[in-house]
């Protein structure tokens, strides 16, 4: 099967990229178009946090105080805690990884400042992908374009006509990315690129510690093949950028972005074909 028929079985639109950090090869599907980013720009996030300890801009132990008030909604971590909370920098941006947690996200973007992370991607040779807001900006936008006062209001199956509208849902408009750059941010944390040695191991233990099983990870149900990787879920929007290790020490960044043709917010279909395109890349890069 190839990945066109791959994303057609699975009723979305396809893009990828799969990259071998040992020989440089490479299986590409329409992988330099634009794309909607949704919660995968939390990977840039990370790499702009890590850079910045290291230039003694602060410290990834510092405690910091998160208030109840004024949080990002979300439905994980702080975003649907109960109480104020202190936590490190780093165990903020675990947090941001590891659940997607949209509260500890914006507190990392407002300390970082959206235009020294979409800086970095251009230092790093990224210019592709680019930030245009943090997690209330992307949730603001959509209110206003659905004409809905309170995030209540939003609907929650989305006519054909709002998703039009949506600029939360067009890549030139929103947090994006290329299944390319995806790959290649990632291949540059792999190779202690996108920071300083420690750093990039950092990013790595807290990228393998991400808790989602049913997109990337499904592809490779073996035991001894690891993923680490960051989802991405925004209304019609379901992605995946991550790095597979083999037992053998090969690694391979992959990224894949898809958009459904249906507004379900439980799609399992959907998500398996993520795992699944993953694994027919990879398969190829390996044989």
């Amino acid at each position: 099967m190839n990945f066109e028929s791959l994303f057609h079985s699975a009723a979305v639109d396809g893009w990828l990229h799969a990259l071998d950090l040992a020989s440089g090869r490479e299986i590409a599907w329409q992988a330099d178009e634009p794309v909607v980013a949704a919660s995968v720009f939390k990977i840039p996030a990370l790499v702009e946090l890590c850079r910045q300890a290291d230039a003694g801009q602060l410290s990834l132990s510092e405690p910091v105080l998160v208030p109840l008030e004024g949080r990002a909604p979300g439905p994980t971590g702080l975003s649907v805690a109960l109480d104020a909370a202190t936590l490190s920098w780093r165990d903020l941006a675990l947090s941001m990884i590891v659940v997607s947690d949209n509260a500890a996200t914006d507190v990392i973007c407002a300390r970082l400042g959206i235009s020294n992370i979409n800086a970095t991607m251009r230092t790093l040779g990224l210019p592709g992908t680019q930030l245009e807001g943090d997690c209330r900006h992307l949730f603001a936008q959509m209110g206003e374009d659905a004409g809905a006062r309170t995030r209540s209001d939003f609907p929650a199956k989305p006519d054909a006509e709002l998703l039009r509208r949506l600029r939360v849902l067009r890549p030139l408009q929103t947090n994006r990315t290329t299944p390319r750059e995806a790959s290649r941010l990632l291949a540059a944390i792999w190779r202690d690129e996108a920071a300083s040695a420690e750093g990039c191991a950092l990013m790595r233990r807290i990228l393998g510690a991400q808790v989602w099983p049913h997109r990337l990870a499904s592809g490779f149900p073996e035991d001894d093949i690891r993923t680490a990787g960051k989802t991405g879920t925004l209304v019609t929007v379901r992605n995946e950028a991550g790095v597979v290790s083999y037992p053998d020490g090969r690694h391979y960044a992959v990224s894949v972005f898809t958009r459904s043709h249906d507004v379900r917010a439980k799609h399992p279909a959907q998500d398996r074909v993520i795992g699944q395109a993953a694994r027919l890349a990879i398969d190829l890069l390996r044989g």
